[in-house]
Parts: C-alpha cells; sequence; structure tokens
C-alpha cells in the first residue's frame, strides 16, 4: 500500500497583489499551499496550489482568520496609499498597526515563521522617515512568538516596481535631464527573480536564515548610473547634467510630473535618495551571488514582462474604481503616535482618556461611563448621546484595548458596526497607538471635515501633552525621555 504523499507546508502572503507578491505566489506554488491575501476582490486567475482570500489588514480578527493553519508568513505590505476617504496620520504609523496586527494574528495562528521583504538599512547617519519606518515595521514584526527573517532589499527590478517604473518613465519621457546631487547617492538594485530565490532559501531553511540580511545583484551604481543604462537598454540618447543641490521638494515635484507617480508614494522615497544603500556581506548574499543577475540583464528581463505587468506599471497609485470605492465608503481612519508613560499599559491609557476628555470639554461635554463597559458622549443639556462606545471585552489585552462605536448623533447606523476606537502599545511600549479604524461619519461629509476631523486630531495633540505630563516616556531609542 504506498502511503500518501506529505501535505505541503502553507505559506501565506500579505501583499500579494503587489509586483514581489504576485512573483512569489507563482515562485512559491510548486513547494507550498499558497494563501494570497488581497483587502479586494479575490483574483479571478486561478493558479495551482494557489488561494485568494480577502483579509483586512487593519482588522486583527481578519488577520487571525487569514493565518490559520499557516506554518509560514510573508510580509510585503507598505501603506503609502489610502486606505480610508479621510486617513490622517502618517504612513509610519499607519504601518504599525499593520504590521502589530499581523504578529499578534501570527502568534495566535501558530504560524512558525515570519519573512519580511524590507530596505537596505544605511549605518552611521540619522534615517529618513521611510527607512525608519521599514526598520520599525521590522523590530514589530520580531516582537512575538514567531521567528522572523527579514529581507533588506534595494530598488527591486521586475516588471511593475513603482522604483523601476518612476526610473523609466523619467529616462523615457526627458530628452536632457537634469540631475540634484541625490543621483550621485549609491544603490545595489536587485532582480526580482532573485528576491524570489532567495525566499525560497529562507522558507527551505528557516532556523540556518532567521535575522537580517541585505539582498542585492552585484552592481553597485548611483542613480545617474541607473538612469545612464536605463537609456542603453531602451535605445535611447540622453543628455544628462547633475547640479551640486539637493532640494527635496522640487526632486519632488520633478519625479511626481514626469515619473507619473503619486505624491503620497514620490515624497517619501525622495527623502532617502541621501542615503548610500549598499548591501552588507552576508552568508546569504554570497549563496545568490552566482547566479544573481546584474541591473541591465534585470532591466531587460523587467521590460519584456511589462505587458503582462500592465496594470500594475500603470498602477503607481490607487486605480480609479478603488478611488471610487474608497470615497462611496465614506470612512475615516485616523492613527495617532502617542508618548506611554513608563509602567503604564494600554489599558491605562485607556481609562485615562475617558477621564482627560471630559475635563479638557468641560462644560460642554459630558462623559458617562457605565459598569457594561458603555461610555456616552452627552452635550451638556442634550438627552441624546453624540457618540456611544462599547468595549469589546473579548477582543482587549493589558496592551490593547477596543472600544466599538455603538451609535450616537456623530455616527452613521451601519450594520456592519459603526467602526472602532483602540489604544495599542507598540514598539516594546515606547510609544502607543491611538486609532479610529472604518468610522462613518453622520455629518455631511465637508462639515465633517472642516469641524469633527479636525476637532479629534486638537484633542489627540492635547491628550499627547497630558500624557508626557504624566511621567517619564521612552523615546525610539528606548531611552527615557524628561516629562
Amino acid at each position: 500500500m504506498s502511503e500518501a504523499p506529505a501535505a505541503r507546508p502553507r505559506v501565506v502572503v500579505a501583499g500579494a497583489t503587489g509586483f514581489v507578491g504576485g512573483a512569489l505566489c507563482a515562485g512559491l506554488a510548486d513547494r507550498f499551499e499558497v494563501v494570497a491575501l488581497t483587502r479586494g476582490a479575490p483574483s479571478p486567475e486561478a493558479q495551482p496550489h494557489v488561494t485568494w482570500r480577502r483579509c483586512d489588514l487593519f482588522s486583527l480578527h481578519s488577520v487571525e482568520a487569514a493565518l490559520a493553519g499557516a506554518d509560514f508568513a510573508i510580509y510585503l505590505v507598505h501603506s503609502m496609499l489610502p486606505s480610508a476617504r479621510l486617513v490622517q496620520g502618517s504612513f509610519a504609523d499607519l504601518d504599525l498597526v499593520l504590521a502589530d496586527n499581523f504578529v499578534r494574528g501570527a502568534e495566535q495562528a501558530g504560524v512558525r515563521h515570519i519573512l519580511y521583504v524590507g530596505g537596505v538599512i544605511p549605518e552611521g547617519m540619522p534615517l529618513s522617515p521611510h527607512l525608519r519606518s521599514r526598520l520599525e515595521v521590522e523590530e514589530t514584526l520580531r516582537g512575538r512568538r514567531p521567528t522572523l527573517t527579514a529581507l533588506r532589499c534595494g530598488i527591486i527590478v521586475g516588471p511593475g516596481g513603482s522604483s523601476l517604473r518612476i526610473i523609466v518613465n523619467l529616462v523615457r519621457r526627458l530628452p536632457v535631464m537634469v540631475l540634484p546631487s541625490w543621483c550621485d547617492s549609491r544603490s545595489q538594485p536587485v532582480a526580482l527573480r532573485d528576491v524570489v530565490r532567495a525566499v525560497r532559501l529562507c522558507l527551505d531553511e528557516p532556523t540556518r536564515w532567521t535575522g537580517s540580511f541585505d539582498v542585492a545583484g552585484p552592481d553597485v551604481l548611483t542613480y545617474r548610473e541607473m538612469m545612464q543604462r536605463t537609456a542603453r537598454v531602451l535605445g535611447l540618447r540622453r543628455l544628462m547634467i547633475g547640479v551640486p543641490a539637493f532640494s527635496p521638494r522640487l526632486s519632488k515635484l520633478w519625479v511626481r510630473v514626469f515619473g507619473s507617480a503619486p505624491a503620497a508614494l514620490v515624497n517619501p522615497l525622495i527623502e532617502s535618495l541621501r542615503h548610500d544603500l549598499v548591501a552588507e556581506a552576508n552568508p546569504l548574499l554570497t549563496a545568490l551571488e552566482p547566479e544573481a543577475l546584474g541591473f541591465e540583464a534585470a532591466l531587460a528581463e523587467a521590460l519584456a514582462g511589462e505587458d503582462r505587468a500592465k496594470a500594475a506599471a500603470a498602477g503607481l497609485g490607487l486605480s480609479r474604481a478603488e478611488r471610487a470605492r474608497l470615497r462611496a465608503a465614506r470612512t475615516v481612519r485616523s492613527v495617532q503616535r502617542l508618548p506611554l508613560p513608563i509602567g503604564r499599559s494600554a489599558a491605562w491609557v485607556a481609562e485615562e482618556y475617558l477621564r482627560f476628555l471630559p475635563a479638557l470639554t468641560r462644560p460642554w461635554i459630558r462623559v458617562e461611563i457605565e459598569t457594561d463597559g458603555h461610555c456616552r458622549f452627552r452635550l451638556s443639556g442634550v438627552r441624546r448621546p453624540l457618540l456611544r462606545l462599547r468595549l469589546a471585552r473579548t477582543r482587549s489585552t493589558p496592551d490593547r484595548q477596543v472600544f466599538d462605536v455603538a451609535g450616537g448623533a456623530l455616527a452613521r447606523a451601519e450594520p456592519d458596526g459603526g467602526g472602532r476606537l483602540e489604544f495599542r502599545e507598540v514598539l516594546g511600549g515606547r510609544a502607543l497607538l491611538a486609532a479610529i479604524h472604518d468610522y462613518r461619519p453622520a455629518l455631511p461629509w465637508p462639515i465633517y471635515q472642516s469641524s469633527q476631523a479636525l476637532v479629534h486630531l486638537f484633542v489627540m495633540r492635547r491628550f499627547a501633552r497630558h500624557l508626557r505630563a504624566c511621567g517619564p516616556t521612552r523615546s525610539a531609542a528606548g531611552l527615557p525621555d524628561s516629562a
């Protein structure tokens, strides 16, 4: 009697709709059962051993369900583009919410190992906000039970890649190019196929490759040299004139206009270009080296695949359908990073917020807290509450407190709920995020944006000042700050 074939390990890919995610789904399906996550409609294309699953990464419950039964999880997500009609907060804080949800969900689901594709981290100078965010995501994913492999990549050269697409657009559209000083910064691009090879190696031997590894191709190039080689591959002659200045504002405008990329994508990237992003030698890089593609070969391969990746290549911003969906949904997402006094928890911050708010708004707003976990915010003298919050006891922990928006004059009544407010500890307790997710305001949209939305930001700034006055906090480096 023949033995049944061994079950394939299951790997979940978050960020599967991106160009790296698509290549990984195809490149892992011969060894793994791949679950590809998407926040929109699942892919209509059937692939053997690839299952598409809808998942809202801003919802911990959704993440836990998506990761159920997984042996490995791959994290490719970067929140540079809007996820709601109104988004308040930096991309770095939004990324922290997503990464924290993912690692919490992975721990709950019993995932053994997480693999994260991030960026090269230079040493010796302050990091740009974009690179600092990549490092924070890596730290967050390493902060719980699953082990972590972090692949730190430079520009990934493949069909549909946003950074490569910007370079190609600039070279194609500008016969004469005036290059600011950041074009002399060095980078070490890597072919998409080599990133896939690196992931396969790490998943085959996760204990061997636990840790952080720079992944790069064989060519160390300035951005000027990359554009020169891109022109050569495209068969174009381009005049490139360097200027000894680095004007982030002009550079962002130049790249947005001629690179056909949205500000949300371009602005953080431009700020990182002052760094040399060159890989440090490591065993994984050595294992990849013999078959690694150089920049021009990788670029030619990427350009040959442009037709297959046409939608991704054109989609450096949100698609028209996605923008229409966000407008129709009329939801709000607001994430603010707050200081966390040493020795305090998210549970304490949630209680302190309910004490702080009526003191700030007295005598206009009263807060009624009941034993069933309901909180009601009322205008003085008005019976109907402005908002009703309900503590979600089963979804709350000392380091994460969740309140469901249960109704009130300022919230639209929805069958799937009116959103949620949460307080969560991040970065090992060095900071706290206060976040509103999927909130649907009852006020007409223009009135909401010019009133309630601004009041919320004002309240959060005052609450941050209040928390600093409650005791010493820790800086991003983990050192005590003065109150």
